[in-house]
């Protein structure tokens, strides 16, 4: 047997030699990607699946992990909490992953969660952006790989607290991340400016195609301001009723990934300026060689700028290749062990998984959307960086919402 091995070996080297090609003497390594490929959502999550590919395939083109390729299979969660479980429990038991990874809808995200948690199996969230994935129903077992509700709240008060408003409005999708996010930024939004009120509160239900009855009972209310607390789905409808109404005209408002390409590029010219959004990338900002060397890559495998999606499936990627190789041999709690505290390089600057929470720390772009000369679609103006470190939740705060003294 030990022979054979070596000459499989021996075989593999010099196909390489020859046709420049990794030819891989080990079983790849194996993630299952969950996640909702149909309707608004895929418009994020398109581009963290085709980052990871972009980001895998220059892995494997020199040599793989360990020896081995990195391979991928996904799933279609259909943004419904029953499908998304049993297609992850479908991957663990007849695809034999190593690996979870998805999805943009946060209910779901924590119900894989806890499978991943009895499964004793690694979850890597992608879009997903409820502060209790890796706050209060943290474990072992899962990874942020994108900011949270937390993160996003605390960022959005800052930007907001600078402002003149005092009256506001919420409003929101009634669901897991609608109410996190407008909770992490009025709470936040209190504690910095404490004499800011809060008028009323507006929820609709998860796939709502008419906000216009919404719109107009928020004018009649007259805030100050507004915070817009959609998810995934709505963003892009959303945005498009506020022009439509000109609702952006009448009453400033914030709502978090307004800024992004994923939100703004659906709507071209017809998206609403002088919206205050926030978002964790920008195709165009920060102006740096790495940033632009992943845009030329990544436009050149697919023919278009990377959105924010992509800069969580590429880092996810880079993050999963670095632990495996520290690790040294593809074993779980060797992994675990490695991605804690890791550091990666990416196209935003170096980016740390605090070991606490298994939380990326990433930077927040805040701004404000306006046409620009050049694009057919609106971007982000007046950009300000607030750093990881200043949106990310105390330690502290993490015990403490765990249960932990």
């Amino acid at each position: 047997m030990k022979k054979q091995f070596w000459l499989m070996v021996c075989l593999a080297f010099c196909l390489t030699l020859l046709t420049g090609t990794p030819v891989f003497a080990e079983k790849a390594i194996k993630v299952g990607i969950v996640d909702c490929y149909s309707g608004p959502p895929s418009t994020y999550t398109n581009d963290v699946r085709d980052a990871f590919k972009l980001a895998t395939d220059k892995i494997n083109a020199k040599g793989g992990v360990l020896g081995r390729k990195i391979e991928f299979v996904t799933r279609d969660d259909k943004f419904k909490v029953d499908v998304g479980l049993s297609a992850a429990k479908e991957l663990l038991m007849r695809e034999n992953v190593d690996i979870l990874m998805g999805t943009i809808n946060s209910s779901l995200a924590l119900a894989i969660s806890d499978l991943a948690k009895t499964e004793k199996i690694p979850f890597l969230v992608t879009f997903s952006k409820s502060d209790k994935i890796t706050g209060e129903n943290g474990h072992r077992y899962v990874f942020s790989m994108n900011e949270n509700t937390a993160m996003a709240g605390k960022a959005g008060a800052v930007g907001l607290a600078k402002k003149p408003f005092v009256k506001y409005w919420i409003a929101g999708d009634d669901y897991e991340y609608g109410h996190a996010i407008a909770d992490g930024v009025w709470e936040n939004l209190k504690k910095l400016k404490p004499e800011v009120q809060l008028l009323g509160q507006s929820w609709w239900k998860v796939g709502e195609p008419d906000f216009t009855p919404y719109i107009t009972a928020i004018l009649s209310a007259k805030p100050d301001a507004v915070i817009v607390a959609t998810g995934g789905r709505a963003c892009v409808p959303f945005l498009k009723a506020a022009q439509a109404t000109g609702f952006n005209k009448q009453i400033p408002f914030f709502m978090h990934t307004a800024t992004e390409l994923s939100t703004l590029e659906p709507l071209g010219l017809d998206a609403p300026e002088g919206v205050i959004g926030t978002s964790n990338y920008q195709f165009y900002y920060p102006d740096t060689p790495e940033n632009q060397a992943f845009v030329k890559d990544f436009k050149d495998a697919f023919g278009r700028y990377p959105r924010v999606g992509a800069l969580y499936g590429y880092i996810t990627a880079v993050f999963m290749a670095n632990a495996y190789q520290k690790a040294g041999e593809v074993n779980t709690e060797k992994f675990i062990d490695a991605l804690e505290g890791m550091s990666v390089d990416s196209p935003i600057g170096k980016l740390t998984l605090r070991k606490e929470d298994h939380q990326v720390m990433f930077p927040m772009f805040m701004g404000v959307t306006k046409k620009a000369e050049g694009y057919n679609f609106l971007i982000a103006t007046d950009i300000v960086t607030i750093p990881g470190e200043e949106v990310m939740p105390t330690v502290e705060e993490i015990n403490k919402a765990r249960g932990k003294k």
